[in-house]
């Protein structure tokens, strides 16, 4: 029967015949999705050692002075062919998206002996919690757990960066790594390493340091700091300290 003998005899339209569009709009939610992980693995893949866009040393740029070290809280051997420098702000939020690759270096680099790395405390004045949570590292370390409570201030920062009672929280993270309560405390509330911290600031003010995280590969400063700029000048600078 035709359209239009279809209408005299009903009234009405024969009726259309729908496709089912949802394979087709399933099929182009996949493709899309493998296209944005195809494209994020691309742009997060680690420069390679020998890329001309690495950082480079500074022209006619002298090395580190490594006596400031003593100022900073180093872990590796003295002696490594390559040394990694970090001024940072335990209350800097960008300083806390480093950590993971702080950690990742220790594990990699520091532990086999390739780097030497070394934390400098740099303290902003905008953030009221750094000082002591700088401070609260540094009693940690006197009880052999720097490195611990180093990771743990930077895991938790959200928790402590606007408490108004850090001391509190940061001796329940104390408490959490096994450390001595009334040791830590006493450290803490007698500020016993104020000076210290003050002396890392120092060194950055020296150094011209303005801005947290500041990563250094021996004289070269990162200019994106993460894990795949840092471990490519890494690499690049251990095979030309091996040859």
């Amino acid at each position: 029967m035709g359209e239009a003998k279809r209408r005299k005899q009903t009234g009405a339209p024969a009726p259309r015949k729908h496709r089912n569009k949802k394979p087709a709009i399933i099929g182009i939610s996949v493709a899309v999705v493998i296209a944005v992980a195809v494209a994020v693995y691309f742009l997060t893949l680690p420069p390679k050692p020998t890329s001309e866009a690495l950082p480079v040393a500074a022209p006619n740029a002298s090395d580190f002075p490594a006596s400031l070290d003593q100022y900073g809280i180093s872990i590796g051997p003295a002696d490594a062919p390559v040394v990694v420098r970090e001024f940072a702000d335990y209350q800097c939020p960008a300083c806390a998206s480093f950590a993971s690759a702080s950690k990742r270096l220790k594990q990699e680099y520091v532990d086999t002996g390739k780097v030497r790395f070394v934390y400098f405390d740099l303290p902003l004045r905008q953030h009221q919690n750094a000082v002591p949570a700088a401070q609260a590292a540094r009693c940690a370390g006197d009880q052999g757990q720097y490195w611990p409570m180093h990771d743990k201030l930077y895991d938790a920062q959200s928790e402590w960066s606007g408490s108004n009672d850090p001391v509190t929280t940061f001796t329940r993270y104390a408490n959490g790594l096994g450390l001595e309560e009334r040791r830590f405390r006493r450290c803490l509330t007698t500020e016993l390493h104020k000076e210290a911290v003050e002396q890392s600031l120092q060194v950055a003010t020296q150094m011209r340091v303005m801005s947290t995280p500041t990563v250094m590969v021996d004289n070269i400063q990162l200019t994106r700091p993460g894990w795949g700029q840092l471990s490519a000048v890494i690499e690049r600078e251990l095979e030309k300290a091996n040859n």
